[in-house]
């Protein structure tokens, strides 16, 4: 390691480098395409970030552009680099879409050496010819697996035609990518794979849990998580119609959360995510793309409000807790059906049944529930009666009385009535 980055790197409490550090280093260094695959929190940024960082001569113009899938992982990439670059005099630059472009321009005419910007921005930079590529020594695609999919593939193709015809390039992520066994067909490349991921044990012990719920109860299992103590979660939805939904219940109740939505203002997605940092709010509302490669420094959970379609995006929202050592709870809520599904999607990890008893996640069904007749989702704290969740009673039915046809009750009672008061007419 370049003695400029040694203070910073043990100030940062660092006494080691992880596997992936230490594997693709020399790799990098000497020019070579890799395929770095490492599990979630073992410090991938840094494993691409510094060797390439040497590499880098000040004021040579861009050498080193690292493509992420979203704003917010873009951002934190380029505050873990920024103390490092500004080490050996060098600018990190950070262009990101529904960001104010005019002030983008700006900095690029400052020729930083080092730009992290989402793909679809840059291109549009580039085919302005207010980016200049000319200069690019290195390509690093941050979460591959996600980036070289539609549209990202067509994306990150384009900036590397507009790069040099020697640009090295980089290829990292948690999951593997079948891409990765087609870069020479879409980049003409051959890549030196390195993958740590059986390993490499640096994520801490995490429970997996599965609760029971239907989904009228998927929001009061939320809101009673969210007043556990001592506790925060990033939840995660497969779209964003769901998520909208669920954030306008929430509204209506006791739970401090914000949400990281793709169709917000990049100012008001970055107040979200400072708030949650802050543990100003307890749950995060996120969909897979928007909550990519977060990394929240001990994060108690992450929810599945319902279970992902595919495993991968399992593997990638288990990642944001459990970093670098530390515990935490991956909870998904849904039914049998779902349970089963999950189980067979991933496997690899051991899903037990979650239950919330004395304001306490555990694995131990309440006495209450230990009958096969009573289900699981029974142990959730009563649900309080919102607007959207509950439900007006209806108002018991009057009991049906039996008459005969032939005999009506009215007849009888006339009768009697002038027998009473002496009324009655004489037969004939």
């Amino acid at each position: 390691m370049a003695e400029p980055f040694q203070a910073l790197w043990t100030a940062a409490g660092f006494t080691a480098q992880t596997l992936i550090q230490e594997a693709v280093y020399q790799p990098l260094k000497t020019d070579q395409n890799v395929i770095g695959l490492a599990p979630t929190g073992s410090g991938k940024t840094l494993a691409f970030g510094l060797p390439l960082l040497e590499k880098l001569v000040p004021g040579d113009g861009i050498q080193l552009l690292i493509l992420s899938p979203s704003q917010e992982l873009a951002i934190q990439t380029r505050n873990v680099l920024q103390p490092y670059a500004k080490a050996v005099n060098m600018r990190v630059t950070g262009v990101t879409g529904n960001a104010n472009v005019k002030r983008q321009k700006e900095q690029l005419k400052q020729h930083p050496e080092v730009i992290v910007g989402t793909a679809g921005r840059l291109v549009e930079l580039a085919n302005a010819g207010t980016l200049k590529l000319h200069t690019l020594q290195t390509i690093i695609v941050d979460e591959a697996d996600e980036l070289l999919r539609d549209p990202g593939l067509d994306q990150v193709r384009a900036l590397t035609m507009a790069a040099p015809a020697d640009v090295q390039m980089g290829f990292f992520s948690a999951t593997a990518s079948p891409m990765f066994d087609q870069l020479d067909q879409w980049f003409g490349i051959d890549a030196t794979r390195i993958d740590v991921r059986a390993l490499d044990h640096t994520q801490g012990a995490v429970q997996h849990l599965f609760v029971q719920t239907d989904n009228a109860h998927r929001v009061e299992w939320l809101r009673s998580l969210a007043h556990l103590d001592h506790f925060q979660a990033l939840v995660f939805f497969n779209n964003n119609g769901t998520l909208e939904k669920v954030a306008g219940i929430l509204h209506h109740q006791a739970v401090k959360f914000a949400v990281l939505s793709r169709n917000d203002r990049s100012t008001t997605r970055a107040n979200a995510l400072a708030a949650f940092r802050k543990h100003k709010v307890t749950l995060l509302l996120v969909t897979d793309l928007a909550g990519r490669g977060l990394d929240l420094k001990k994060l108690p959970a992450v929810i599945n409000y319902a279970a992902p379609k595919r495993a991968e995006a399992y593997i990638h929202r288990a990642g944001r807790t459990g970093r670098m050592g530390a515990s935490g709870y991956v909870i998904t809520l849904g039914d049998d059906h779902d349970r089963r599904d999950l189980k067979k999607l991933v496997p690899q990890y051991a899903i037990q049944r979650g239950y919330l008893v004395d304001g306490q996640l555990t694995t131990v069904a309440p006495k209450a529930e230990a009958a096969p007749a009573v289900p699981a989702a029974s142990a959730a704290p009563a649900p309080a009666k919102t607007p959207t969740t509950s439900a007006r009673p209806k108002p018991k039915a009057k009991a049906a009385t039996a008459v005969a046809p032939d005999k009506p009750k009215h007849k009888k009672k006339r009768l009697r009535d002038q027998k009473n008061k002496g009324k009655r007419k004489p037969r004939g």
